[in-house]
C-alpha cells in the first residue's frame, strides 16, 4: 500500500530575495552550486562556506526570470543577509529578507511530481517543496518534526538544526553526494579545501545514520567502539540529530567500518543510507 502523502509548513525555514543584473554573477564565485547555468524556474541546493572550507549556511536556490530566492534556515537569516551584504561590493543586486513561508510535501516519487511543486535536489525521496503559498495537493497535514523524522531516516543532515555550521566541511558532511557542491563550476568560497578534500577521496570523518531501538539518543553523545585496544572505548563519533530508530551523526571512519558501536552503553549500529553506504564501502577500512 502506497504512503499517504503528508504536507508540513516547514517554520524553521525563510525567505532572502536577490535581484539586480548581476544576481548570478554575484552568487556564482561565492557559493558551492553553479547559478550560471540554473535555468529560470528550477531549483539548486549549494551552501555558503567560510574561506578554510567549512560549512557556514546552506540553502534552495530558487531561481526566476527576476532573480533568485533562497530558502534557508530560519536561525541563520540574518546572518547570512549581512554576509552576502558583505560580498555585494559594487555588484548591481538588492538583497533583502521576504515574506513567504516554505511548504514540504513527502514522502517522494518522482514519477508523480505535482503541479506547482519543485523536487528537492538533493535526494528524490525526501519528496517536493515549495514556497510562498503552498500549491494544492493530496496530502494530510504533518508537523515539523514529522518532516525532519523523515529526513532523518533518509540519513540528510539539516545544516542549522544538526549543528554542522563551522563545524564540518562540505565533504564531510554529505554535501558532495546530494548535489550541493558543482566541482566543475570554477571558484567559491573555500573552493580550494572542498576540491581537495574529494579529489583525494579518503576522508577520515563523514556524516552517517545510525540505527537502533528506541528514542533518539541525546545531541551531543558520544559514539563509542567498544573494541578499542587494552579494551579501551575509542570515541568514533558525535551524535548531530534523531528521531525514533534512527540518528545522524559524524563518524570516524577508520573507527566505525565493522565494530560494536554504542551511546552510553546502549548497542548501535553504523546503518548508511543506500545513497551514502557505495562510497563509504570504497573507503580503506573495508566494507561494513
Amino acid at each position: 500500500m502506497a504512503l499517504m502523502t503528508k504536507l508540513a509548513v516547514l517554520a524553521d525555514r525563510r525567505l532572502i530575495q536577490i535581484t539586480g543584473p548581476d544576481w548570478r554573477s554575484f552568487l556564482q564565485g561565492l557559493i558551492t552550486q553553479n547559478v550560471e547555468t540554473l535555468p529560470d524556474g528550477a531549483t539548486a541546493y549549494g551552501a555558503l562556506l567560510t574561506p578554510q572550507g567549512r560549512l557556514l549556511f546552506d540553502m534552495f536556490i530558487w531561481a526566476d526570470t527576476d532573480g533568485v530566492v533562497l530558502d534557508v534556515a530560519a536561525e541563520g537569516c540574518e546572518a547570512l543577509i549581512a554576509r552576502l551584504s558583505m560580498y555585494r561590493l559594487r555588484s548591481k543586486v538588492a538583497i533583502a529578507a521576504k515574506d513567504g513561508a516554505v511548504f514540504a510535501l513527502f514522502p517522494g516519487d518522482a514519477a508523480e511530481q505535482p503541479a506547482g511543486w519543485r523536487p528537492d535536489p538533493r535526494l528524490a525521496a525526501l519528496g517536493w517543496r515549495a514556497i510562498g503559498e503552498a500549491p494544492s495537493a493530496a496530502a494530510e497535514p504533518a508537523s515539523l518534526d514529522a518532516y525532519h523524522a523523515h529526513r532523518i531516516a533518509l540519513g540528510v543532515p539539516d545544516l542549522m538544526r544538526d549543528g554542522l555550521s563551522d563545524k564540518a566541511y562540505a565533504v564531510e558532511a554529505d554535501f558532495d553526494l546530494l548535489n550541493g557542491v558543482d566541482f566543475a563550476k570554477g571558484c567559491f568560497v573555500g573552493q580550494e579545501t572542498t576540491s581537495r578534500m574529494k579529489r583525494r577521496g579518503q576522508l577520515k570523518t563523514r556524516l552517517c545514520r545510525l540505527s537502533f531501538d528506541g528514542p533518539a539518543p541525546p545531541v551531543g553523545a558520544e559514539v563509542l567502539c567498544t573494541d578499542g585496544p587494552d579494551a579501551t572505548a575509542l570515541r568514533a563519533g558525535e551524535v548531530l540529530s534523531g528521531c525514533e530508530g534512527y540518528a545522524l551523526a559524524l563518524m570516524r571512519l577508520d573507527r566505525a567500518f565493522g565494530r560494536p558501536l554504542s551511546i552510553d552503553s546502549r548497542p548501535v549500529k553504523l546503518a548508511p543510507a543506500d545513497w551514502l553506504l557505495p562510497t563509504l564501502t570504497l573507503q580503506p577500512s573495508g566494507a561494513i
